[in-house]
């Protein structure tokens, strides 16, 4: 790449490789510029003591909450963000996600666009990231205008038998949509995909597809080791350069074009650093809204035991239901998703539990199946990420949680009629960033919202964030597609405004 790129993306996770993808066609010079490295493909990969007994991926860093206590995030810096240990559950949002929706705890207020103004984008993601899935079993799945070009990931058999027993208590289990390639995940290791890491083998990543396709391209280029430090806007709003620490080198980039994918925390504090005269509260923020409305999921996991089932599956996660989805199956307020969790193992369970001897924590989970209980977050001014110094603040409001408990007891009610007598549950806390999103929102008015309904920013037109801080509301549903739907209509976007001519 000669001279200076035509556009510097921030960021390789989610957002930011799918963003690439969609512009590289264009022939414009792109750079990705990523903080981190690649995770190399390493023994502790599949270990899962060094996972999460010893902690071995978690960054060495503290944020601290508002009253100054320190914590240990669980976010990631290497090239593909977090979604290198995601769940790679790719689930649409709900049509009646984008509406207003009354909640026990308030109100989730409409998108700026309808789910037929991402529909088509949906689907684009859905094939670059090669889901895996099948329709007319949820009730609660919007339309598609294309069916998933892969069949749905299959059941272990004590997992089918366990979805069979579901389905005749009343609920109604859907395969869930992954990007998993199972036959390559389990050549590597018998393990689950689900909070580990991942080299190439065998789950559908930010880096693994988007990223991968778009570096096809002579046009894009990666860049590692590059943290961004801030973004310099000129009087006119414009942002006329991007300044990143190498190798604890100072370098200054002048792109054409900016789109900052750092994620909700991180992209919101870029732009807070980024302050100037002409915009002393940081850059996009006229409406005061930047590390605003910070959501994080409200999670739950629900342990199942009976001492007449047997679990040896390998890896569990393959159906959810959404029975309590639009509702709480009463005519009451909606609750949330329910999905399974990767498999739980003693070893997994003694990283929670270090006091209680593994080999009875294996024979514990040798009897038992592990779900995921998810209700929306609602989004308050309140709740936001913050700058003192160099410290990041997190200030996580959380509200919803009368319903998320609502839900875990339904969930339990129904286990224990499909035939578990012992249902135990534990609530993940700000460790786990449980779909952190919501800092930098789009919306319809400038007084409202830092971006406009295609993300970019209001007060500098060639800003674009493009990462989970865009989203609106958090709705119940893992986000990681709605991103990548959203990139990809970003791209389309930028390719037919700012880059045509």
């Amino acid at each position: 790449m000669s001279g200076q790129p035509d556009i510097v993306i921030i960021g390789s996770g989610v957002g930011g490789a799918t963003v690439a993808a969609g512009l590289a066609a264009t022939g414009a010079e792109i750079l990705v510029l990523e903080a981190g490295g690649h995770i190399a493909d390493r023994p502790e990969n599949r270990d899962q003591r060094a996972i999460f007994q010893r902690g071995h991926f978690r960054p060495d860093e503290t944020w601290y909450e508002a009253d100054g206590t320190g914590f240990n995030p669980g976010n990631y810096y290497n090239v593909g963000g977090n979604s290198k240990f995601y769940g790679a559950v790719l689930t649409r949002y709900r049509r009646e996600d984008f509406d207003e929706m009354q909640h026990l705890d308030g109100v989730s207020p409409a998108w700026p666009i309808a789910y037929d103004d991402l529909e088509p984008w949906y689907g684009r993601a859905e094939e670059l990231y090669q889901v895996r899935g099948t329709l007319g079993e949820d009730p609660t799945e919007p339309v598609h205008s294309q069916p998933y070009g892969l069949k749905p990931v299959a059941d272990e058999p004590a997992i089918s038998k366990v979805r069979a027993r579901l389905k005749a208590s009343g609920v109604h289990p859907f395969s869930l949509p992954l990007g998993v390639d199972i036959e390559r995940w389990l050549a590597k290791g018998k393990t689950p995909w689900d909070a580990h890491p991942n080299s190439f083998d065998g789950k559908m990543d930010a880096e693994t597809t988007a990223l991968a396709a778009a570096l096809k391209h002579e046009n894009v280029k990666l860049q590692t080791g590059s943290r961004v430090t801030r973004l310099e806007a000129a009087a006119d709003g414009r942002v006329v350069a991007v300044h990143y620490l190498r190798n604890g080198e100072a370098t200054v980039l002048r792109p054409k074009l900016v789109i900052l994918s750092a994620g909700a925390v991180q992209s919101a504090v870029l732009l807070l650093r980024s302050a100037n005269d002409s915009n002393p509260s940081g850059l996009a923020n006229r409406s005061d809204q930047v590390g605003r409305n910070f959501m994080n999921h409200n999670s739950t996991a629900v342990i199942a035991m009976s001492p007449w089932f047997r679990n040896d599956s390998v890896y569990q996660k393959t159906f959810g239901f959404n029975d309590f989805y639009l509702s709480d199956g009463e005519g009451g307020p909606p609750l949330g998703n329910v999905q399974l969790l990767g498999r739980i193992s003693g070893t997994i369970l003694k990283g929670a539990m270090p006091a209680v001897p593994e080999w009875l924590l294996n024979l514990t989970t040798a009897h038992s199946i592990d779900f995921y209980a998810m209700s929306e977050d609602l989004p308050s001014p309140e709740s936001r990420v913050m700058v003192d110094g160099d410290r990041i603040v997190l200030k996580w409001v959380r509200s919803n949680w009368q319903a998320h408990e609502r839900l875990v007891a339904k969930l339990k009610q129904v286990l224990r009629s499909a035939g578990f007598p012992v249902v135990v549950s534990r609530a993940f806390d700000k460790r786990t960033p449980s779909h952190q999103c919501g800092t930098v929102r789009i919306g319809s008015d400038p007084k409202d919202a830092p971006l406009d309904v295609f993300c970019r920013a209001f007060d500098h037109p060639n800003l674009f964030v493009v990462d989970a801080s865009f989203l609106p509301t958090s709705a119940a549903v893992n986000p990681a597609l709605t991103i990548a739907a959203q990139a990809l209509r970003v791209a389309d976007h930028i390719a037919e405004k700012d880059l045509a001519a």
